[in-house]
């Protein structure tokens, strides 16, 4: 998604468009996440990446000094969205931990039935690098553990004492979801995710008060 940016002029002829470095930074970002969920990270050269932004190569570099720092920015950005929808879900269900759980979910069923789906991009790009200490590696690790984090609390809200392990089987069922949607579509076992984590949070709650 291309960000929108203001190109008024305010003479018959306009000079060159003044932007900030937020904006510019938007470019970069948006034109990436546009090639790299078409392709891959690694197919996309900076050349054409640099082309697409419509920018200057050094404009490029100044923001970003290497392709590997700009696949990382660009799976930290994606992670700060999708936690703050995250963040969003629990503030608005507060004093409902179980229906927050599975509304994350239900967030991650309609994102893997969606037309166009093509896999976790989190998964998917840090896959095509070797070096756990790569940005994207490390975005990635992040994200995931600041998912995990979320899906603690709220399942130790649900069951006191056991919320470790019904987070982890929580975040088993979002990982699987985003890789089976990515191969066998929107009709195969991602579209049972939901049912499952009922199922799961019903068990524990249920064995938490027979203890």
């Amino acid at each position: 998604m291309t960000a929108a940016l203001p190109f008024a002029s305010t003479d018959d002829a306009p000079g060159p468009v003044r932007r900030s470095r937020a904006e510019r930074q938007a470019i970069v970002l948006d034109t990436a996440e546009r090639l790299f969920s078409g392709r891959s990270s690694r197919s996309v050269g900076m050349d054409e990446l640099v082309r697409e932004t419509g920018l200057g190569k050094m404009t490029v570099y100044r923001l970003f000094k290497s392709k590997d720092d700009l696949v990382g920015a660009y799976l930290a950005r994606k992670a700060a969205t999708v936690l703050a929808f995250i963040d969003a879900e629990l503030i608005r269900l507060e004093g409902d931990p179980r229906a927050a759980l599975l509304s994350v979910v239900d967030a991650v069923e309609r994102d893997v039935t969606r037309t166009g789906f093509r896999g976790c991009p989190f998964n998917n790009v840090s896959s095509e690098y070797d070096d756990p200490q790569h940005p994207a590696r490390s975005a990635a690790a992040d994200y995931k553990f600041e998912l995990y984090g979320r899906l603690e609390r709220l399942a130790e809200a649900i069951v006191p004492g056991g919320g470790e392990d019904l987070a982890a089987q929580i975040h088993l069922i979002i990982d699987g979801m985003y890789l089976s949607g990515g191969l066998l579509g929107p009709d195969g076992p991602a579209a049972h995710g939901r049912q499952l984590a009922e199922r799961l949070i019903a068990l524990a709650t249920s064995a938490a008060a027979t203890d």
